[in-house]
């Protein structure tokens, strides 16, 4: 099962790669362009078009299969890999990546990965290179083996055959009030994010917040039939704690009477503060979750910055350090590591979302989905870019195609569930 040639091809992401600490900065905004310096190392201005870079492997009967490279919208922010450059990420890939993937077995997806994704110079190769050829291996063994990536996975890992829909979260940009009516109207399960990043977004003390949150609430209940109760899910980019300070008590006060305000709904909210660094993120996570816990509140907490690699999921799981964790699958790394953190947030009961960038790609997004169906994630970003029919459609439409592939092969050694879940997978 040797790989015959490697392709490599330039890309573009489906949004922009941004300078967080800009922004946080009070950047201002000039129609789609910000204005003023950079600060992150890498950025030559604040906002810039996010590439990719494209892995192709030619394999034993001339079927070539692909994986995709790049970067977050946020790179370089919380601890995160630096700006993705195409030209740097090329030269490696060629110089150490491609003689590795001549020597390994590419219908054996594990063993592939660990074999390709050994140190360089004593260090991790580059977590863009690992995310862009972990979804070619994956698509590789699928292939090679004639089975879905979700069932790789399953393989892989000693899982059930997936049989359910993973809820989907979508994302507004910064066109909030026309996203949010879309969002309404497809029935989308998790919404808005909304994009709160920065001052004058999130308001004085949090009021121009409090009355997003109030408006996305009425505007269901106008909009939405009278069983639609999605989650509502708004990430704030730290800005509470840059508010009104880092004092746990007084963030959890914030996000009590934020969720009081919608009552039945729950309430998500991602990223209220950045403590600063991994350990002092999770020691004030932790704090924030048995406080709202024991107040028996519908908010829960979303981990995303300072919470990045494999090893960080699992601290922040086995701390109970969040109510949910986000799997940002560029800053994790190998679509395998993705795996592995969905099962320790399962393992230590703390919900898994499976997230990513508006700046990856159709292909980076399709392979997420056969991840999270497989491993049964509590939710699942719709991506890539920063509208919501696009990234909606690619990632609720592959759902639908692996699930009735599924189950077609479930109702082929006749399992009882079959009935339930192709029902289930038309309706979707």
């Amino acid at each position: 099962m040797q790989i015959k040639d490697v392709l490599l091809a330039p890309g573009n992401g489906a949004f922009f790669y941004d300078d967080q600490a800009a922004i946080r900065a009070g950047a201002s905004q000039d129609g789609f362009v910000y204005l003023g310096e950079p600060v992150t190392p890498g950025f030559k201005s604040i906002r810039v078009p996010a590439r990719s870079l494209s892995v192709g492997l030619v394999l034993a009967d001339d079927t070539v299969v692909w994986g995709d490279m790049m970067g977050v919208q946020y790179s370089g922010a919380g601890g995160r890999d630096p700006l993705f450059e195409s030209a740097q990420i090329s030269d490696l890939t060629s110089q150490i990546v491609i003689p590795r993937l001549h020597e390994v077995d590419a219908s054996q997806y594990l063993d592939a990965c660990e074999k390709v994704f050994e140190p360089f110079d004593g260090k991790r190769l580059p977590l863009a290179i690992e995310y862009g050829v972990s979804q070619v291996l994956l698509r590789a063994a699928a292939h090679l083996q004639r089975r879905t990536m979700a069932e790789i996975i399953c393989s892989e890992f000693d899982l059930p055959l997936p049989a359910r829909r993973i809820p989907i979260y979508c994302q507004s940009g910064d066109a909030r009030e026309i996203n949010v009516d879309k969002m309404i109207l497809k029935g989308v399960d998790v919404l808005p994010h909304g994009l709160i990043n920065s001052r004058q977004k999130f308001g004085q003390h949090g009021q121009t917040f409090k009355e997003f949150v109030k408006w996305v609430a009425a505007r269901i209940r106008q909009l939405g039939g009278p069983h639609y109760q999605p989650v509502l899910h708004f990430d704030v980019y730290g800005w509470i704690g840059m508010e009104i300070g880092l004092e746990p008590q007084l963030i959890a006060d914030f996000i009590s009477s934020i969720a009081d305000s919608v009552p039945g709904f729950t309430i998500n909210i991602e990223c209220p503060a950045d403590f600063g660094s991994t350990h002092a993120q999770m020691e004030n996570y932790a704090r924030l979750v048995s406080i709202l816990d024991q107040r028996g509140s519908n908010a829960r907490i979303v981990v995303d910055e300072r919470c990045n690699t494999l090893e960080d999921i699992r601290l922040f799981a086995e701390a109970k350090a969040a109510h949910l964790i986000q799997i940002k699958t560029p800053d994790v790394g190998s679509l395998a590591d993705t795996a592995r953190a969905v099962l320790h947030c399962k393992k230590n009961k703390v919900g898994a979302y499976v997230g990513g960038s508006c700046s990856e790609t159709d292909l980076s997004a399709r392979a997420s989905v056969h991840v999270s169906v497989a491993t049964d994630a509590d939710m699942m970003l719709a991506k890539p870019g920063m509208g919501v029919d696009e990234g909606f459609s690619i990632v609720g439409n592959e759902q639908n195609r692996l699930l009735a592939m599924v189950n077609r092969r479930r109702g082929h050694v006749g399992n009882s569930q079959t009935k339930g879940a192709v029902s289930y997978a038309k309706q979707s």
